[in-house]
């Protein structure tokens, strides 16, 4: 009698578990007459070889290297002596390129241009005009290309770790910090505000006032809200003994910039190089002016709306060059001035953030007692005051102390300070 469908049905759902003998039928399906003879053997191949590489002691993956027994350091010797040493030459036309028969002109410094090929070990893709390449002595064949020329010394000028300054940390700068967030951060993050209206961002920006007023403390500060690369130069870095070579480093400096994909140059104490222009008779200062001549150049000659920002500092604006200020070089000047009452109330909060004080310090009193004073001397009344409480032995800080320290920091170094005199240039 023929099975009913729905029995079928019922089957297919709960199918009858597999015994032993279905599980040994299944393990030889697909399995030839040796197949266990040759696993058998190649675990014990495979047994044998890492008891091998137990006793050589050295494995490939701790120095990449093969095994000891396997080294052939004769052919490995002659095959470095034959390996020509390249010369170092710049490819500087490429004749009938993306094409089959495309040659290259290069030239090898204080020896001559040549028409070349390729070697062996590079693609067409990987050479383009003006760059540095390799090539070997004997038909001066391209065989590598090169990284740009960049001098160490402006390759060190890059700071790698980000600075641990917030926009928190900068106090009594609301206005400045604003005005220096929409240039350097609103074309980073919202290029399109600026294509929608048709204009060009602001290219660079001057800060100037008085010594200890955030000027590097703000630039520190964008550095660490951004991703982008910062370099930080100082002006007198640029200062060089011989002809061209302060020029040479703003250009090097500007080219490393560019590789970058996004970028802010900080040039701090500006007017080191960026003097006004004038003739004493001797030619002393003239390659001061070669290199503020040349960063003049560079401003002008990337794009606005491009991936560089420029920032400067200085404390005596009146000394700088017109050309380096005009609009379209330097768009924004903003000023530091001294912080106002509220202001120095908020930096002495900043600065007491960390230090182990009393309750109840009347911040806006001390404040007051701290007229025309920068942020530098209020950091520099905390730590004064910090010292006050560890000759007394004392693990807080009291009011008292605030109060004796600005007695001898804002008082006492009053003949010291050079607020005054810097705000006659500002």
């Amino acid at each position: 009698m023929a099975p009913e469908p729905e029995d079928e049905i019922k089957d297919e759902k709960n199918p009858r578990p597999l015994d032993e003998d279905d599980i040994a039928l299944l393990k030889t399906y697909g399995l030839g007459p040796y197949s266990t003879s040759i696993k058998k053997a190649e675990k014990e191949i495979k047994d044998m070889a890492k008891k091998v590489n137990d006793l050589c002691g050295i494995k490939e993956s701790d120095t990449g290297l093969a095994a000891p027994s396997q080294w052939d350091l004769v052919s490995d010797k002659q095959m470095m002596q034959e390996e020509q040493p390249l010369q170092v030459a710049r490819c500087t036309k490429i004749i009938n390129p993306n094409s089959e028969d495309s040659k290259y002109v290069i030239n090898v410094k204080q020896i001559a241009k040549f028409v070349v090929g390729l070697g062996d070990k590079v693609s067409p893709t990987d050479i383009e005009e003006g760059m540095r390449v390799g090539v070997d002595r004997n038909k001066y064949q391209i065989q590598i290309p090169l990284p740009p020329k960049i001098d160490p010394s402006v390759t060190m000028m890059t700071v790698e770790e980000k600075p641990d300054v917030t926009y928190n940390d900068v106090g009594g700068c609301k206005e400045q910090i604003e005005k220096m967030r929409e240039v350097v951060e609103l074309p980073m993050l919202h290029p399109e505000k600026f294509v929608k209206l048709g204009i060009d961002p602001p290219k660079g920006v001057l800060c100037y006032g008085p010594p200890g007023t955030g000027k590097t403390l703000l630039a520190r500060a964008v550095a660490n809200r951004t991703d982008a690369c910062f370099i930080r130069v100082i002006g007198s870095e640029l200062v060089q003994k011989y002809v061209g070579e302060g020029a040479r480093m703003v250009r090097e400096l500007f080219q490393m910039a560019r590789s970058k994909k996004a970028c802010i140059v900080f040039f701090d104490e500006v007017d080191a190089i960026g003097g006004a222009r004038f003739d004493d008779g001797v030619g002393g200062d003239n390659e001061v002016q070669r290199t503020m001549l040349e960063i003049v150049n560079q401003l002008d000659g990337f794009d606005a709306r491009g991936n560089i920002k420029v920032l400067m500092a200085t404390n005596r604006p009146d000394t700088l060059d017109p050309a380096l200020l005009r609009p379209g070089r330097l768009d924004r000047k903003v000023e530091f001035g001294l912080p106002d009452l509220e202001s120095r109330t908020q930096i002495f909060k900043i600065h007491t953030r960390t230090m182990n004080c009393e309750r109840d310090i009347r911040f806006e009193l001390l404040s007051r007692l701290c007229p025309n004073s920068t942020g530098a001397d209020i950091r520099s009344v905390c730590t004064e005051a910090g010292m006050f409480a560890i000759r007394a032995r004392r693990k807080t800080v009291t009011e008292k102390d605030f109060l004796d320290a600005v007695n001898k920091v804002i008082k006492g170094y009053q003949k010291f300070s050079a607020t005054p005199k810097y705000m006659v240039y500002n």
